[in-house]
């Protein structure tokens, strides 16, 4: 069963209690636009948007029931694995600031810290948070290349 938006805006909204979730209808606009995907399941997801070479992370999710599980870092080598194979050869993301598990997540594959959006995310009753840009180089090589990945599997 694939992924639908209606399940993705459901886990973005258990996941980002703090700020406004995206709707299913967002969802489905964006996933309509060539070069746009999602790859994970009702638990956690990626939607990125691959524009010649680079790939942007637009939004990752985990439901908080099935944190700490290593799906959201499933996710992410899923998607920058078929990023790569579209074409892309360098990743951006924004984070907020203050989301350390996720700042460290990003910093364990590969991201670092290129600029900041000060204010940038609105957060419900309370200061906004700053958005973190972090990039990421896609090389042939990252370790999550299906190639690579076939290779160590057998």
């Amino acid at each position: 069963m694939s992924l639908t938006p209606v399940q993705m805006a459901a886990t973005h909204a258990a996941a980002f209690r703090q700020e406004r979730p995206w709707s299913a209808d967002e969802f489905a606009d964006l996933l309509q636009n060539s070069g746009c995907f999602a790859v994970g399941n009702a638990r956690s997801f990626a939607l990125v948007r691959v524009i010649v070479d680079e790939a942007e992370l637009l939004t990752i999710a985990t439901h908080p029931d099935h944190r700490r599980r290593g799906l959201a870092r499933a996710a992410m080598r899923d998607w920058m694995t078929r990023a790569a194979e579209m074409g892309a050869r360098r990743a951006f993301l924004e984070v907020a600031s203050d989301n350390l598990p996720a700042v460290a997540l990003y910093e364990s594959e590969g991201f670092a810290p290129a600029g900041m959006r000060r204010a940038y995310y609105r957060r419900a009753g309370g200061d906004p948070a700053n958005a973190l840009i972090m990039t990421c180089d896609l090389p042939r090589g990252h370790p999550t290349d299906s190639a690579q990945r076939a290779a160590k599997t057998g």
